[in-house]
């Protein structure tokens, strides 16, 4: 019960925090990559002061044996950039820079009941588990061959 009222509360507080820096308005990202344009910086430094507050608890993170409120850490052991990775990098930055959501602004919209953000999570979700299925697909494919 500790760990799902922590989630709940972390949860709301980076919700709080997008919903204050005013990231559920798409026309913030659109205007940030917009730089010959109407270029607006204030990404910049909600994307800054999430850093600076972010960093010294992973540097924390680091020297704990384990996490307060799990077993142990889930950290990713994968460190090589290959093209499933770029490929979507990209595909993930071009639909960020063209509708302006990104997951966590796009899930406060939808608590907005925002139509684009509606349409954008219903989206998001079904490219999810299509991309979990293609996976299945490939470990598959590639356990015939073998």
């Amino acid at each position: 019960m500790q760990r799902i009222i922590a989630g709940f509360l972390a949860g709301l507080s980076f919700g709080a925090g997008l919903a204050i820096a005013g990231m559920g308005n798409p026309l913030k990202v659109q205007n940030f990559l917009d730089v010959s344009g109407n270029w607006d910086p204030s990404l910049a430094f909600v994307m800054g002061g999430a850093i600076m507050v972010a960093f010294p608890f992973f540097q924390l993170a680091r020297k704990l044996p384990r996490p307060f409120m799990a077993d142990d850490f889930k950290m990713p052991t994968f460190q090589q950039i290959d093209k499933p990775l770029v490929l979507g990098s990209a595909v993930f930055g071009a639909g960020w820079g063209l509708i302006g959501l990104c997951p966590g602004p796009a899930l406060l919209s939808v608590s907005l009941l925002t139509p684009q953000a509606l349409v954008f999570v219903g989206c998001m979700t079904a490219g999810m588990m299509l991309a979990r299925y293609v996976a299945g697909v490939m470990v598959k494919r590639r356990m015939n061959a073998a």
